[in-house]
């Protein structure tokens, strides 16, 4: 089956908004404070980490690839003094499923949640750590939450596949952040508050990537950079590609078409904003739809 690797990115953007909850509503990030977590970082890497157990800084910073270690090592492994892995799964799913239950206000997530569910279910674990730790969790009862759980699988799914895709092409996690920003993700000020860089960091990173011909000495990309990223991108949509074979041309459509209502709402309430690590949202909700 031939597709359009753009039809993987389109699908990530719109569930990406189903699962980005987790992170920024009152109902997830009041969950993990609740179970004993210190703070939203300690919190977010509790969470995201939860499915691995009780990991230490070294494996998450290797596995969520672009974060400061500093920044990891002042979460973990402290956050399993406060509340063991089990407890921050319990409190994801309680937070992420009540939030996504007011925002969508008692629309019927039934056929997304089971296309989701195929999906998720069968993509290949293969080199995919992140992804396996969550699909080994057992699936919630509930059709919204069967659609959060699918959207976190395959969100993480793709993610290892583009953390593969980056160390094959020798870009380390911080310069992955400083490329995506130059190529119009998140800016340079955001990025340096939200990944944690100070001026020298980032230089070294630039310099660094100047050498190799991706960007100028001030940070731009340059021609060869605009098609190493582009490259980069596209690899990384086709592999994600995978995760979807189990699902037929109409099924895929069907999904991004019910997905979107979903993942507008969403962003309409605001508790996700409007611009996250991963750049602007606001392409989820273009009504175009590749095939």
């Amino acid at each position: 089956m031939s597709r359009d690797p753009a039809l993987a990115r389109q699908l990530w953007q719109r569930l990406e908004l189903i699962h980005a909850v987790t992170y920024f509503s009152p109902e997830a990030v009041g969950a993990l404070r609740e179970a004993g977590y210190k703070g939203f970082w300690m919190g977010y890497f509790a969470g995201r980490a939860a499915p691995l157990g009780a990991v230490g800084p070294e494996v998450v910073t290797a596995l969520f690839h672009n974060f400061a270690p500093s920044r990891v090592a002042r979460a973990l492994p402290d956050a399993w003094d406060f509340a063991p892995p089990e407890t921050a799964l319990g409190a994801r799913l309680h937070g992420s499923v009540s939030a996504l239950q007011r925002v969508l206000d008692g629309a019927d997530v039934t056929e997304a949640a089971d296309l989701a569910r195929r999906a998720a279910e069968s993509a290949p674990p293969e080199g995919r750590a992140l992804f396996a730790a969550n699909a080994a969790l057992p699936w919630p009862d509930e059709p919204l939450g069967v659609l959060w759980h699918a959207a976190t699988l395959l969100r993480e799914h793709r993610g290892d596949g583009h953390v593969a895709v980056l160390t094959a092409a020798g870009v380390a996690g911080r310069e992955a952040n400083v490329i995506h920003s130059a190529g119009g993700g998140a800016p340079r000020d955001f990025m340096t508050i939200g990944r944690d860089y100070d001026d020298q960091e980032w230089a070294a990173n630039v310099s660094h990537l100047a050498e190799r011909g991706v960007l100028t000495p001030d940070g731009q990309l340059t021609a060869e950079g605009l098609a190493f990223k582009a490259d980069l991108e596209e690899r990384t949509d086709r592999i994600a590609l995978a995760a979807f074979a189990v699902l037929d041309d109409d099924e895929v459509n069907r999904l991004l078409a019910l997905v979107l209502p979903l993942a507008r709402a969403v962003f309409a309430a605001g508790d996700v904003p409007p611009m996250t690590a991963l750049g602007p949202l606001s392409a989820a909700l273009d009504d175009a739809a590749a095939s």
